[in-house]
């Protein structure tokens, strides 16, 4: 199986019109471990997204700064899956991982929400984590042979995020809710072909007020079952049965 490279520039640009690039570079750490790790040479054989679209690809030039591609044909490829991930914050290394693992099962998007349990000095640290936080996006896309990078957003207040959200289906994972699994949830939008938005508290939970905002947004409110998960646990439990049904 060839190695997969997300491209940082291709030409034609997207912006120019012609949504078929014929080449692509990659830049900075990346191109450095093409060229210093793994010793690519021109002539080599990867797989390279460009723009969104997997092709086979061939090196042309080789440098510590920059690798560039003749992009070949177009492969198959699987999209991600149309999943909105609220996050709330929580401590910064599980955080990580979830935002990884979420990469991994093919989410769209990551919203980190800075809830009213959120501690105070994992918010105020928030907005300088954001760039690491695509950067680990970034790397799994590649691990796990995505051909797009999950969009993550800046942090955002939950009020904010939750005017902003378009899809028709939104659903809460909620402590309070006993009856209504997620899989039940889901099952009843079969057939439709729009996102879904997937809600994950922080450690302690969502505040009664957070709750109702919610419910004035019309969020479904559904239980994962009768253990009690890591924040973490729970995101990557609810993302592998979501997938079942949107995969």
């Amino acid at each position: 199986m060839r190695r997969r490279w997300i491209a940082d520039t291709v030409t034609p640009a997207p912006e120019s019109g012609n949504s078929h690039p014929t080449h692509a570079a990659l830049l900075g750490d990346q191109a450095a471990h093409l060229a210093r790790v793994l010793r690519a040479e021109p002539g080599q054989i990867f797989d390279v997204v460009a723009a969104g679209f997997l092709h086979r690809a061939e090196i042309a030039a080789v440098s510590a700064e920059r690798v560039d591609f003749v992009l070949h044909e177009e492969l198959e490829s699987d999209a991600a899956l149309p999943l909105h991930l609220y996050l709330a914050i929580f401590k910064f290394d599980r955080l990580e991982w979830a935002i990884e693992k979420a990469t991994e099962l093919g989410v769209a998007r990551i919203t980190p929400i800075v809830a009213r349990r959120t501690e105070k000095h994992l918010a105020q640290a928030a907005a300088k984590r954001v760039e690491r936080w695509r950067r680990i996006a970034h790397e799994a896309s590649q691990q796990s042979r995505r051909t797009s990078v999950p969009l993550v957003s800046d942090p955002s207040p939950l009020k904010l995020a939750l005017e902003a959200e378009g899809a028709r289906t939104r659903i809460l994972l909620s402590e309070t809710e006993q009856s209504l699994s997620l899989s039940s949830a889901l099952s009843s939008r079969a057939g439709d072909s729009a996102g879904v938005a997937l809600a994950i508290g922080p450690e302690g939970g969502w505040t009664p007020e957070e709750m109702s905002l919610f419910t004035q947004h019309e969020w479904t409110h559904v239980t994962l079952g009768p253990r009690i998960l890591r924040a973490e646990t729970a995101a990557i439990a609810a993302i592998a049965i979501a997938g079942a049904f949107l995969g």
